[in-house]
């Protein structure tokens, strides 16, 4: 295959830095065209002289001279500011676009991109989760192929390849029921951020790790299957699965099911999105079969974690609701960690702003910006109370 041309955006998060050791891995196969950053300055700067890129872009404006002043001499372009990460995506040399933002800001990078008929690899599920109609149906009119880089998203995506002619009867996709899996609502009371930051399978961002804790993360997933694979409600089963061997399944028509195996561990899916169609050999610790002799399900329990069924009841009714649904929960979470409310709280927060934030049947993308911007106001007047 040629060398495929990868633009990062969001190259110091979790993902962005897993996504640059797959790079190392196979340089033969990748080059590294834009680096982009929000705020942490100083690894973006240490990527960008070992990788070397076309291009990168430092989000919070004040930190731009300090990254132009270091990568000036190694013949780096340096921009700033959130303009600046939506163009840069235009850019002709780019082959892939991987999004791996946190938040609804991955949003106007990725329709950016998605214009510029550039391939998505998407991390970044708050995309398809605000604006999965609009996204999905551009990415159709412009030809664009987007591959998902969330576990089980590429879970559901491996079973598919060589089935797509087959229609899909439901996917069941597979929750660890992250830290607080068996507590009542009465011990969620107390529990502190602390312990909701420490995920038993996965090491991820503190805005991730929090979301799996509450089982928003799922409920999240559950909307953008919806728009990847093209499915209704009714088609997307949650299962909580607590060792995270099994990403998730596919069931066909037949009854047959198909399920994606392997150790927690990202860079697999990282590196299947953007090595796709071809599968790249890795060095990645292999499972072992007699060091799990047993794998469980269970069923998730709604009525302590809220979040996964309000997301169900905003993917029903469609609009503008998955869009209020994200916006309150990032605030919930964000207020969280500052301490300002407790665990449980947060549902409460995204249940009173679906309830109060006026819904739009069929929202433009403007609507879609107003949308999050009351929404933010609305949770953190809901917080203050």
């Amino acid at each position: 295959m040629n060398k495929k041309n990868i633009a990062i955006l969001g190259s110091t998060g979790s993902i962005g830095t897993q996504a640059l050791d797959v790079i190392k891995s196979h340089q033969d196969k990748f080059e590294v065209e834009v680096l982009t950053a929000q705020n942490n300055a100083d690894l973006l700067i240490q990527q960008a002289v070992e990788f070397k890129p076309n291009t990168v872009v430092i989000g919070n404006e004040d930190l731009y001279d300090k990254v132009f002043s270091e990568l000036d001499a190694h013949d780096i372009k340096v921009y700033c500011g959130e303009k600046a990460l939506a163009s840069v995506v235009e850019m002709d040399t780019i082959d892939l676009v991987l999004t791996a933002l946190v938040g609804y800001a991955g949003v106007r990078p990725t329709i950016k991109a998605i214009e510029s008929g550039k391939s998505i690899a998407l991390a970044n599920k708050e995309t398809l989760v605000v604006a999965g109609e609009l996204i999905t149906k551009l990415a159709e009119e412009k030809g664009v192929n987007i591959y998902p880089v969330d576990s089980e998203h590429s879970a559901i995506f491996q079973c598919l390849v060589g089935e797509f002619h087959n229609p899909i009867e439901k996917i069941i996709l597979t929750a660890s029921g992250g830290p607080f899996r068996g507590k009542t609502r009465e011990e969620l009371l107390t529990v502190t951020k602390a312990q909701a930051l420490k995920h038993p399978n996965w090491d991820m961002g503190a805005k991730v790790t929090i979301d799996s804790a509450s089982l928003m993360n799922k409920g999240l997933e559950v909307i953008e299957a919806k728009w990847l694979f093209g499915l209704n409600t009714d088609q997307i089963e949650v299962i909580v699965h607590p060792q995270s061997i099994i990403h998730s399944m596919v069931q066909f028509e037949d009854g047959s099911i198909k399920a994606q195996m392997g150790l927690p561990d990202m860079k697999l899916p990282i590196q299947f999105a953007m090595g796709f169609p071809d599968r790249l050999k890795s060095d990645f610790p292999r499972f072992d079969f007699t060091k799990y002799p047993a794998l469980t399900f269970e069923q998730p329990d709604l009525k302590t974690f809220r979040n996964l069924g309000l997301a169900y009841d905003a993917l029903d009714k469609g609009g503008n609701m998955p869009c209020i649904l994200n916006a309150a929960n990032e605030i919930a979470v964000e207020e969280f960690l500052k301490d300002n409310i407790g665990f449980l709280e947060m549902s409460d927060v995204v249940e009173q702003c679906m309830g109060n934030i006026a819904f739009i049947k069929a929202p433009s993308y403007e609507d879609y910006v107003q949308t999050d911007k009351e929404v933010r106001i609305k949770a953190l007047e809901i917080v203050n109370k």
